[in-house]
């Protein structure tokens, strides 16, 4: 591991700030923010105090993307060898993104300035995504003749549709805040990034507030949907409520609103 770490990590009730924390390096990606990213989101996972995940950066940018001085280490001599350890190690990059949309809590990413390349890999995996109004996004592999390997040629054609994502992803053009929200790649649009994080602090406070087992159990029932289709997303949904229902939130919310107060969900 890098001596320096590239996060932070705030936790304020129920909602943890994962911060990317290398403002001079723009917060570009490492080897090993991809390892630590995997590791944090495996732990979010398992600790049940924890409801939702914001993602937001120090610094002028979100990030820049990877890291090329440190993606030299990925070339090699162009043998079979290689080229095999080339693929599991790109698969390795996948599971470090995918960590964050397995994660059974929600995930906002609060993006402000640049938003390039993994920045978009990274933040298509998050369940809601805001952005300040200065921020710029890339699907910038194009540009430098490779394919978007970790995420972003499968998860934003499902965010955006195949017309928007097509032209951004052939062209590698950059894309402005306004055409995010535009396109649906973002919910929400805020003047400068104080408002945003304020915007995603709200926000995760709101979804914390609720119970956590069907917050968690939407999210599954959203990405499996995604994947395997209309009607099998019918039967799994009709399978996880059934193992639910009833449970301690349910009753608490009937008692809460017939008593007229605030109610408070404990997650079983």
């Amino acid at each position: 591991m890098e001596n320096e770490s590239s996060f932070k990590v705030e936790k304020a009730g129920h909602v943890v700030w994962l911060i990317l924390n290398r403002p001079k390096q723009r917060n570009t990606m490492t080897m090993d923010f991809f390892q630590e990213i995997r590791r944090l989101f495996e732990t979010f996972d398992e600790d049940n105090d924890v409801r939702v995940v914001v993602i937001r950066a120090e610094g002028k940018s979100f990030t820049a993307g990877l890291d090329l001085v440190a993606a030299q280490s990925l070339l090699g001599d162009g043998s079979a060898v290689y080229r095999e350890e080339l693929r599991r190690k790109i698969i390795k990059l996948q599971e470090s993104m995918t960590a964050i949309e397995k994660c059974r809590k929600p995930v906002i990413a609060a993006i402000h300035g640049y938003c390039i390349g993994g920045g978009v890999d990274l933040t298509s995996a998050c369940d809601i995504r805001l952005a300040a109004r200065d921020a710029i996004f890339s699907i910038r592999e194009t540009r430098i003749g490779i394919i978007a390997d970790i995420g972003t040629l499968q998860r934003v054609p499902c965010i955006i549709g195949q017309g928007w994502f097509r032209e951004l992803a052939l062209t590698g053009r950059n894309w402005t805040a306004e055409e995010a929200l535009k396109m649906g790649y973002i919910t929400r649009l805020c003047d400068n990034s104080q408002s945003l994080f304020d915007e995603a602090r709200n926000l995760a406070d709101e979804i914390a507030g609720l119970p956590p087992l069907a917050v968690q159990g939407i999210k599954d029932v959203a990405n499996y949907s995604r994947d395997y289709g209309i009607q099998r997303g019918l039967e799994y949904v009709a399978q996880r409520n059934a193992a639910v229902v009833p449970n301690d939130d349910m009753i608490e919310a009937v008692a809460a609103f017939l008593e007229k107060r605030a109610p408070t969900f404990r997650g079983r």
